[in-house]
């Protein structure tokens, strides 16, 4: 497998904000974690990364103990992220923003910038444009091209649909899905379940800081309880997921 969390725990000051999860990715999936506001989804992205610290357990990158790596050398190994709230350089260009997605690495990155531009036409198009200036649709398009100019294994994506129209949503998950198919591992946070279901492998629903079920997404896009809790109830027709 590619990554795994086993027994990680991290707190916040005295509040145990992750209890001990365990779950794993395996290479070529896309995995999303759901759960309502507070549950744990994005302090976990954040430790996988580098930026919590795991007060008991372990995580597992490609063969490698990272636990108490640097958050750095986490991007060298591979991990690469698109933080929620897209986490740009307004005052940059479009360019700068992506060329700082790759200030660790030493080779030339024109290849990668080209695939970048290639699944965001709209960031060619506005590569000298300041990051500030762009819509929302655009600074999430290029939050993400940002984290893939650093050729990472696996994508951590936090939220990637927050604040976006619905069409812009369809086409940011429609992105997602052909990073994949193009040979990166995904590990997605987001509170749009229903569309993270449809796009998904598998699937971990978080409650205060503890994983309560974990199923292939088809499966729980169709588990009562989650519809319930997370999409609104009964979907109707045509709202399974594909076998994937």
């Amino acid at each position: 497998m590619l990554l795994e969390l086993e027994d990680v725990h991290v707190y916040y000051g005295k509040i145990e904000a992750i209890k001990g999860i365990s779950f794993e990715v395996d290479e070529g999936e896309i995995v999303t974690l759901i759960g309502a506001n507070g549950a744990g989804k994005s302090t976990t992205l954040k430790t996988i990364s580098g930026l919590r610290t795991v007060a008991q357990g372990d995580i597992r990158f490609d063969g490698q103990v990272i636990t108490r790596m640097p958050g750095h050398k986490r991007v060298l190994a591979g991990i690469g992220q698109a933080p929620e709230g897209r986490g740009i350089f307004p005052g940059m260009t479009v360019v700068e923003n992506l060329h700082m997605g790759a200030y660790a690495r030493r080779s030339d990155f024109s290849k990668d910038l080209a695939k970048v531009y290639d699944l965001f036409p709209r960031l060619a198009e506005r590569k000298r444009q300041a990051g500030g200036t762009l819509s929302g649709g655009e600074q999430q398009m290029l939050a993400i091209g940002r984290a893939l100019m650093s050729e990472p294994k696996v994508l951590l994506l936090d939220e990637p649909s927050m604040g976006l129209a619905p069409m812009l949503v369809n086409q940011i998950f429609s992105i997602i899905e052909e990073i994949n198919r193009r040979g990166t591992t995904i590990l997605l946070v987001e509170q749009n379940a229903q569309q993270a279901l449809k796009i998904a492998h598998r699937a971990y629903v978080l409650e205060t800081g503890q994983i309560v079920k974990s199923a292939p997404a088809a499966d729980l896009l169709n588990d009562p309880e989650v519809k319930a809790a997370y999409l609104g109830g009964d979907l109707g027709p045509g709202a399974s997921a594909s076998p994937r």
